[in-house]
């Protein structure tokens, strides 16, 4: 099975692909899009839950994803349509970081995509590309809670501090006007909603020939969070201005 495939069934349980439970991904949406009538764009959408909820909950809200994933935007628009938010929701087929659009967002989202564009401050100079002057920026990112393990550092790759990684933001021309740490249960529910899914499905699906394989990526995720980056790894969720426009 290939990698796209076992995301996919990894995340199918959680309400977003990232670790934040359903009120925070409300509370943060709040203060992303606080007029209701935003032009709203996710640099790297996946499935297009963020707008999707954005959308179901501002009627004059218009929105559009980019995604280089065929297969989740095809979900997304089913469920668009689902929702009865289909024409107002527009999905580019590519990678995030060439999307080109003729016109400013209000808005730009990048929860958990940052891999997309290089690292944080390359996500942010991506969003600022698309920004209207006094637009807001969501974006997460992964930081370092406490020294990491070579093990951590190896699996997850290069992070700093929460500190310093605000520090990095600031400094790079942003103030953040909210935001959001993602708590232990949080962290902890995502992974086990990513290992659960997969051993569920593996379970399901004896007599299918990619069952022991994903069944293993199972074990082998659950491995990885509980021996290398549990103690270690944090999530932040900011909500950003441009300081000086």
């Amino acid at each position: 099975m290939d990698r796209e495939m076992i995301s996919r069934l990894a995340h199918a349980d959680h309400p977003v692909n990232s670790p934040l439970d359903d009120e925070s991904v409300r509370r943060l949406l709040h203060r992303t899009v606080d007029r209701g009538d935003e032009r709203v764009l996710d640099l790297g959408c996946g499935e297009a839950a963020w707008l999707l909820r954005t959308l179901a909950a501002h009627p004059d809200v218009t929105a559009e994803g980019v995604d280089k994933s065929a297969q989740a935007l095809a979900k997304a628009r089913k469920e668009a349509t689902g929702l009865g938010v289909g024409r107002r929701l527009v999905l580019h087929h590519q990678d995030a970081a060439e999307f080109a659009s003729p016109h400013p967002f209000d808005a730009v989202l990048s929860v958990g995509a940052t891999h997309a564009f290089g690292g944080l401050l390359p996500t942010l100079d991506a969003a600022r590309r698309h920004l209207v002057p006094g637009g807001r920026v969501l974006v997460g990112d992964a930081y370092w809670e406490c020294e990491p393990t070579a093990a951590a550092r190896e699996t997850l790759g290069e992070y700093e501090d929460l500190a310093t990684t605000m520090d990095r933001v600031v400094a790079h021309g942003w103030t953040p006007v909210s935001g959001h740490i993602s708590t232990r249960q949080e962290l902890d529910d995502f992974e086990w909603c990513y290992t659960g899914a997969l051993a569920t499905w593996a379970l399901d699906h004896p007599e299918d020939p990619d069952s022991a394989e994903v069944l293993a990526a199972a074990s082998t995720h659950r491995s990885q969070w509980l021996h290398g980056y549990r103690d270690s790894f944090g999530f932040v969720t900011l909500v950003l201005r441009r300081t000086f426009e």
